[in-house]
């Protein structure tokens, strides 16, 4: 080269640098739209992962040398660009290699600095991925980078004067390049990061999409999947996810038949067909996520399906594989990296949503096994006290016990037609004046009865066998130990979107503290424990706030409230 050519080029050195990092920003452009890119922000990355990051800013780093303008000997380069952002990035594994990579090929390449910039370019990757390590877990800003960049290079020109003989020689080179060096070098490194992190910023606004679009469906799905997993909850799931997606066609799968197919394909994909594509199949056998970009992968066997590419996804309950949610696309290769974490995040939400219908199932049979045990407990001791009231007239009024009998014995007859969980106020109250009339009989003119009854609330649902302790306890505990007795009134009102009833005596009452304790188990006796099964089975239909109120005053009697909501659905078994 000469004289001219090399004044030509200190005139325009910066121009010329400027230029080559155009070059590098093209590729860190094209670098944030590979898969590539996502391993430079993973938290944690394989051996593998690391070499391949090694790899691509080596390569970087070194193409930085080969754009290197020839000075005098040395080069005016952008090989630094590679290796500090493969330290700032990545971390310090991968600046120390990618250093150690690009710094030994420039002192191989040889020269007036090569062993000088060469390990500068070594100490640049160790500093980058020093700072990368102290400014966890945020990452580094440009700014960092164009600091780092031009405090790498001037420690370079520094190095250079040092060491490089002849010292002249050293000086006229560094006084040409170094400016140019530490501009280009600082533009390229911030250029690199900002690409980088707007493409990052790109991706996090996608996967914020991707998530809301999730939870939309899986808000939309929580109704449907409370039914368990069967072709009627599927179909309006795959309905939902059809509907919000841009997904071909949707398909769920138990282990064995497809439960449903919505969209393209479902001419031969097929409810109710088992299960015989080997992508599914894999799935199953594996209980892992399988990914087919192309139609051979998916293995279906319509050499006209329109489906071309298919993520099928594991279903589980109670860590139990239960089966499949298939989301397929009509084009091949086009899964992305956000469409398999997208589908993969559906089916761990929808697994959670199976494993919380199953909960509830089994809450629902053990409460509807605990009412059960509750009317077991109410019913005998009912019979027992009803039985002891007719055997005392057994001697004294044979008649009375026959009439007796005959009542007791209609009210059982009753109990066994009406073996429901709920029965209208009407009858439970037929029900209520059974048990009166054996109690009646005992007590005489000691027990009074008054009832109050709104006739709008006779046909409201309320559960069985819910009155009748309640008015045994009145009875037994609140007129029975007074002997003059007293009255029992018995009353019902609707009031708003409930009924209230109300079972008043006049006995004896109780103190504030066993008024306290009256509903605890295991407190009290005989009817008492009929008023604990009562409160219990109130909590367990219709929830904690309609639970018994009981008001009593010691010497002037009880008032026992019952509130029982009429909007609340309930399921009368004939």
């Amino acid at each position: 080269m000469d004289n001219n050519m090399i004044n030509t080029l200190h005139g325009s050195l910066s121009i010329i640098l400027v230029q080559r990092i155009a070059i590098i920003a093209v590729f860190a452009y094209v670098l944030s739209h590979t898969r590539a890119f996502r391993l430079i922000f993973k938290e944690h990355t394989t051996a593998l992962e690391k070499l391949a990051l090694v790899f691509i800013f080596s390569l970087i780093s070194i193409a930085g040398t080969y754009f290197g303008i020839p000075i005098e000997g040395a080069l005016a380069n952008v090989r630094d660009t590679g290796t500090i952002v493969a330290g700032l990035l990545s971390g310090p594994l991968v600046g120390i290699a990618t250093g150690l990579i690009s710094g030994l090929h420039r002192i191989y390449l040889g020269g007036f600095t090569a062993l000088e910039c060469g390990i500068t370019t070594i100490l640049g990757g160790i500093v980058a991925g020093y700072i990368h390590k102290r400014t966890k877990p945020k990452a580094p800003e440009w700014i960092t980078g164009i600091i780092t960049g031009i405090g790498v290079i001037l420690f370079s020109m520094g190095f250079i004067l040092l060491s490089a003989k002849p010292y002249e020689a050293a000086w006229s080179l560094v006084s040409k390049i170094a400016i140019p060096m530490s501009i280009a070098n600082a533009l390229g490194i911030a250029i690199f990061m900002i690409i980088i992190h707007n493409a990052q910023q790109h991706q996090t606004k996608i996967a914020a999409l991707q998530t809301h679009k999730a939870l939309k469906i899986a808000n939309a799905t929580l109704p449907h999947f409370r039914q368990g997993l069967n072709s009627t909850s599927a179909d309006k799931v795959a309905a939902n996810i059809l509907s919000m997606t841009s997904a071909a066609a949707v398909a769920i799968t138990d282990l064995e038949r497809v439960l449903t197919h919505i969209g393209l394909g479902s001419d031969h994909h097929a409810k109710g067909m088992q299960v015989f594509t080997k992508l599914t199949k894999s799935c199953l056998a594996q209980g892992k996520v399988t990914v087919a970009q192309t139609q051979e992968e998916i293995g279906c066997t319509s050499p006209a399906c329109p489906l071309k590419s298919a993520i099928v996804v594991p279903l589980h309950c109670r860590d139990e594989l239960v089966g499949t949610l298939k989301i397929y696309y009509a084009r091949e290769e086009a899964l992305t990296p956000l469409d398999i974490e997208f589908a993969q995040g559906l089916g761990q939400v929808f697994s959670t949503q199976l494993e919380v219908a199953a909960l509830q199932h089994k809450a629902e049979l053990a409460a509807k096994a605990e009412l059960k045990a509750l009317r077991a407990q109410i019913n005998p001791h009912f019979l027992f006290n009803a039985l002891n009231t007719i055997v005392s007239f057994c001697r004294t009024n044979p008649e009375k016990a026959r009439s007796l009998l005959i009542e007791l014995s209609e009210f059982f007859r009753r109990s066994l037609k009406t073996a429901r969980d709920f029965v209208t106020l009407k009858e439970e109250l037929e029900h209520v004046d059974s048990y009166l009339i054996l109690e009646q009989a005992r007590f005489g003119r000691r027990l009074n009865i008054e009832q109050d009854i709104d006739p709008r609330t006779l046909d409201i649902l309320i559960p069985t066998f819910i009155l009748q302790p309640l008015v045994e306890n009145a009875v037994k505990h609140g007129l029975l130990p007074k002997a003059e007795g007293g009255t029992i009134k018995i009353s019902a009102h609707k009031i708003g979107n409930q009924v209230d009833i109300k079972i008043v005596d006049s006995g004896q009452g109780m103190s504030s503290a066993i008024q306290k304790q009256i509903l605890e188990y295991g407190f009290g006796k005989g009817a008492g424990v009929g008023l604990t099964n009562v409160n219990e089975r109130l909590k367990a239909i219709y929830g904690p706030k309609y639970a018994l109120t009981i008001n009593s005053e010691f010497g002037q009697g009880t008032t026992v409230i019952l509130h029982i909501p009429i909007d609340v659905e309930v399921v009368v078994n004939g």
